[in-house]
């Protein structure tokens, strides 16, 4: 037992070095990222300092003027409004023709829309592209909760056993370190440490063992009194890094499987206590090989970098120096409008004149016989200061690829609607890396839900998804019926693409004939869509009832050589039998004689249905005809 403890002990500390090691390999851009944040929130005062820590600047003399002209935050907001915009719906592609594969690929496809809304996705892709758009880096963490969904049961501590549901979080780049931060992506990486302080009772509560607490240094904010001007202050936000009581920090060191470990490996630990040590737990990488439960987005990729880079960082020289341009033109017109007065030694009385000022009316008495104090010509503000104000709003756009257009709904003088679309493409095209990316990470989040219910939906369950129309469904399924191989997005990227665009486009659609029938009318089906499109919603009592009938028919087809169904006489018999010939004809059905003969029975059942229903539509015409 005492040698079991040895050994758990020397596991954490050797995982307690590995982490301080790569902390410290990555410090100089956890020190970039501090600076990114407090230039974002305001505070453009602050500097790296040799000794590493970031640290404010002081004015420099009392009258000096140090206010925030804050352009990058407004350039920030353009760039994720247009991120938020991008559409990340997948869609999961039949592995072949036969319908098994056609109705596999339709569930897998709802059940990933199912769990990123249970999961409230858009929420955390929001969250995610702000810290991306301002570090240069964010991930997803895709985990396994068996304390989530439906209750199943009762363990020996009367505790309730669940079915599990899959769990999506965002990670902030300060919390991943990996093995060598000049390697291209997570792919290429062997190893990845996620470390994150969590309260000591909830260590506990997770992983039943109990640690005791520790110093963690965590990011909060202050007010800064790093700005303003001659008589006045201004407080402006800071990003400081303090620390805290009650926490213990949790490392993850997640070791991909190798030929020593062909499972991997995930050590857990805290403090000098081994929380957790095993092979890896999820199968999230291609083919079914266990992996790293991250998927990582960038804001502009960086050659011979893990992390990404940032166009905050780029833009802090442009914004110093037009902060120090504005600062400089307002303490020129500052000496312009209150003037510089140029005065005798001892031929007045300082005191006075220095707290009251040359006020109007003031008498001011000068001594008999010296100069009258007089104001110093200080000239106009040069026009230099405006030229180079315009020139770095210039190059801001330069910069972040934000044009005025896009950030302020300006355009240059009487422009054409054609010049207007180049512009706002060129804007979609500088941000297109950022996009694809973003588009790139929330694909391989979706391939990974997919493996971790394949991997542990291993009975069947009941989820309740939504179906073509919109309206919502319960299905039961098991981690077989479900293929992860092939997905691909549902349109283009539409960075660019409004709602009003999109109306248009349908309605333009509608007015071509492309969305009717042969005789000029609209189904329900393509109505419900339209509606959708439209954005008026989808309408629960305008149920496509041919749709219905279909889907009961493929249900049939599932069921068929598990039992035996049977046809019903308010079925739709032409569509029933439709879907039967169509499942019949696939190679799996015609190879399987017990499975043919049952499909062919349930199909003859149907065409006596409808044989009996056309003889009595025949007769009741006859006899109206008499």
């Amino acid at each position: 037992m005492k040698d079991k403890k040895l050994f758990a002990e020397d596991i954490a500390a050797e995982v307690r070095r590995d982490y301080e090691k790569r902390r410290e390999d990555r410090k100089p851009l956890e020190l970039q990222w501090q600076l990114n944040m407090n230039f974002v929130n305001g505070n453009q005062y602050m500097q790296i300092l040799p000794t590493g820590d970031v640290d404010e600047t002081g004015k420099q003399y009392f009258w000096q003027e140090r206010e925030v002209y804050n352009h990058i935050a407004s350039v920030l907001e353009t760039r994720m409004s247009k991120l938020v915009r991008v559409n990340t719906g997948v869609t999961v592609r039949p592995f072949s023709n036969d319908e098994s594969d056609i109705q596999s690929a339709k569930l897998s496809t709802a059940l990933v829309s199912a769990v990123a809304e249970q999961n409230d996705l858009p929420s955390l892709i929001n969250n995610a592209v702000a810290w991306s758009e301002v570090t240069g880096s964010c991930f997803f963490k895709v985990v396994w909760d068996k304390d989530e969904g439906e209750e199943i049961g009762r363990d020996g501590k009367n505790n309730p056993v669940r079915v599990g549901e899959a769990r999506i979080t965002v990670v902030p780049p300060f919390e991943i370190f990996p093995d060598n931060v000049c390697a291209n992506s997570l792919d290429d990486c062997m190893s990845v440490i996620h470390a994150k302080a969590y309260p000591v009772d909830e260590i506990y509560d997770r992983w039943g063992v109990r640690v005791p607490g520790e110093e963690v240094n965590v990011f909060t904010l202050d007010n800064a009194s790093v700005a303003g001007g001659l008589g006045y202050n201004a407080s402006v936000g800071n990003v400081i890094s303090s620390k805290t009581d009650g926490y213990a920090i949790v490392i993850e060191r997640y070791t991909r499987p190798t030929k020593d470990k062909p499972e991997g490996e995930l050590v857990i630990t805290s403090g000098d206590k081994v929380l957790y040590i095993g092979a890896l737990p999820y199968v999230t990488d291609v083919a079914g090989k266990k992996g790293f439960p991250f998927s990582q987005t960038t804001c502009i990729k960086k050659v011979g970098s893990f992390f990404g880079t940032s166009v905050v960082e780029r833009m802090i020289p442009l914004q110093r120096s037009y902060n120090a341009v504005k600062n400089r033109k307002h303490e020129y017109l500052n000496r312009i409008s209150m003037g510089i007065l140029a005065v005798e030694d001892g031929s007045v009385d300082m005191d006075n004149l220095e707290e009251e000022g040359l006020s109007p009316g003031k008498v001011l008495i000068y001594r008999q016989g010296s100069n009258i104090p007089r104001f110093i010509e200080t000239g106009s503000v040069p026009a230099d200061f405006t030229y180079e104000e315009e020139r770095l709003l210039s190059e801001f756009v330069t910069v972040s690829g934000v044009s005025e257009l896009s950030k302020y709904s300006q355009t240059y003088g009487n422009m054409s609607g054609k010049a207007i679309s180049l512009l706002v493409n060129q804007d979609d095209t500088r941000m297109s890396l950022s996009t694809t990316s973003l588009r790139l990470c929330i694909k391989r989040v979706c391939r990974m839900l997919l493996y971790l219910y394949k991997q542990f939906a291993t009975q069947k369950r009941l989820k309740r998804i939504a179906g073509e129309n919109g309206e919502p469904e319960l299905t039961y399924f098991c981690g077989n019926d479900l293929q992860c191989e092939d997905i691909v997005f549902n349109t283009q990227d539409d960075v660019s693409e409004s709602v009003a665009d999109r109306r248009n486009m349908v309605l333009e659609l509608i007015r071509m004939g492309v969305l009717t029938e042969a005789d000029g009318s609209v189904s329900p089906r393509t109505k419900v869509k339209v509606l959708e499109m439209l954005g008026i919603g989808n309408w629960e009592s305008a149920k496509d009832v041919d749709e219905t009938q279909r889907k009961r028919a493929m249900r049939e087809n599932l069921a068929l050589g598990k039992e035996r169904p049977s046809a019903c006489p308010y079925d739709n018999h032409a569509i029933h039998i439709d879907e039967h010939v169509k499942c019949l004809l696939e190679d799996s059905v015609l190879k399987d004689e017990k499975l043919y003969k049952e499909m062919d029975a349930h199909i003859k059942e149907h065409q006596m249905f409808a044989l009996a229903d056309n003889q009595g539509a025949t007769g009741q015409a006859v006899a109206s005809e008499k």
